[in-house]
């Protein structure tokens, strides 16, 4: 009896598993019948490939100017000449030979551009298929120099770690609130967060847009987001719901990955030789995450946690502007930028998701709680102050 039942499980697993490659088989004949007989020959009426081409960087030093590029055909498609200014240039090519669908390649021209003039470049194929990239402005791209770098990282320092450091050192005067300015506390940190989602979301999609086709922009925004915020649900509800200091956490994290984002559109905005719009962005951006660091120490206002928590939460929530600055003027592009603005979106979902479950549990009046004076003046005051402060940077 006891020998029956292994073998009966063993000859239960080889069925299985035979019925689990059978259709794996049978896929595999009729792809491979498919590539071999070309069945779909018959409808071909000699009109050329279709040919896509995306520009996702240009760099300008004095050698002349770089531009990668990324195929996006049908089939390998092939640059034929490049134009600057109305003007055929010769160029080279690494690696060189036709570029398949979703392959990046660099061109390189020796061409004498001019600071601060706008320049228009047309890529032209083999099949005669052109391509047209602006350069608006024309200034040297930056490189990673000691220098550079430090001066980058002092930017996303202001941009990002000083604001949050500010906000965080109203702790103490926040401390004396009672039941109705905590209520108010949490609900501000929701709509300022609530506006953060929706503004990193629609940066995602818009970047997005500009992605080469074979990235699927706007699915990858998505798939990203939820991903994250199903991850991020997980790891925070391991140990039981978040609460006090390892929430403070939750919502740094959630706003580091957005600050993430505006270091890369601030760096983004000195590459492309927009000096002062990105000091314009500076300042705007550093008024606006004056709230985040509020909104960080409101589930820790019960709590007296160390100094070194508090840089901790600073430089969390803060730090990966420095990172941005760096990826957005040294080496970014677009599906990059959006995958991490969509990653953070995501993060911020599961921060509001947890604030505000932990703000109907410290009331205990549920989902009603929302309804009430205290939260419904703080959602509109976060969202409202994140609408006047982004109106700043927004040109």
């Amino acid at each position: 009896m006891n020998e029956t039942l292994p073998r009966a499980a063993i000859r239960a697993a080889k069925t299985n598993l035979v019925w689990l490659a059978l259709p794996l088989i049978a896929f595999g004949i009729a792809v491979a019948w498919i590539l071999s007989t070309d069945p779909l020959s018959g409808f071909r009426n000699g009109a050329p490939p279709v040919e896509n081409l995306t520009f996702e960087r240009t760099v300008l030093d004095d050698s002349g100017l770089r531009l990668l590029v990324r195929g996006g055909g049908s089939e390998p498609m092939t640059v034929a000449q490049v134009q600057v200014d109305d003007a055929y240039w010769q160029f080279t090519q690494d690696p060189p030979g036709p570029i398949a669908r979703g392959q990046a390649a660099w061109l390189s021209l020796p061409f004498p551009w001019m600071l601060g003039e706008a320049h228009a470049l047309k890529v032209v194929t083999n099949t005669g298929a052109t391509f047209a990239h602006d350069i608006a402005v024309a200034v040297p791209t930056p490189q990673a120099t000691p220098g550079q770098l430090r001066l980058q990282a002092l930017v996303g320092i202001l941009v990002g770690i000083v604001p949050v450091a500010v906000g965080l050192m109203f702790y103490p005067v926040l401390r004396g609130v009672g039941a109705s300015g905590m209520a108010f506390l949490l609900s501000l940190t929701i709509g300022l967060l609530a506006f953060l989602l929706v503004d990193a979301s629609a940066e995602a999609l818009e970047l997005a847009s500009e992605a080469a086709a074979i990235f699927q922009g706007p699915v990858m925004v998505v798939l990203a987001g939820l991903g994250s915020f199903l991850l991020l649900m997980a790891i925070g509800r391991r140990g039981g719901v978040p609460t006090g200091l390892a929430l403070a956490t939750y919502i740094a994290l959630g706003i580091g990955l957005h600050n993430l984002g505006e270091g890369l559109a601030i760096g983004a905005a000195f590459a492309a030789g927009s000096a002062g719009l990105g000091t314009f962005l500076v300042a705007g951006f550093a008024l606006h995450n004056v709230t985040e660091g509020i909104g960080i120490a409101a589930p820790i206002l019960k709590q007296r946690p160390s100094l070194w928590a508090f840089v901790g939460l600073t430089l969390l929530a803060g730090g990966p502007a420095v990172l941005g600055m760096w990826l957005g003027s040294l080496a970014t592009s677009a599906q990059w930028s959006a995958l991490a603005l969509a990653v953070g979106a995501g993060a911020i979902l599961q921060v509001i998701v947890e604030v505000g479950a932990y703000l109907m549990r410290q009331s205990g009046k549920r989902i009603d709680v929302f309804l009430t004076p205290p939260v419904m003046s703080g959602l509109a005051a976060g969202v409202a102050f994140m609408y006047v402060t982004a109106a700043v940077v927004k040109i």
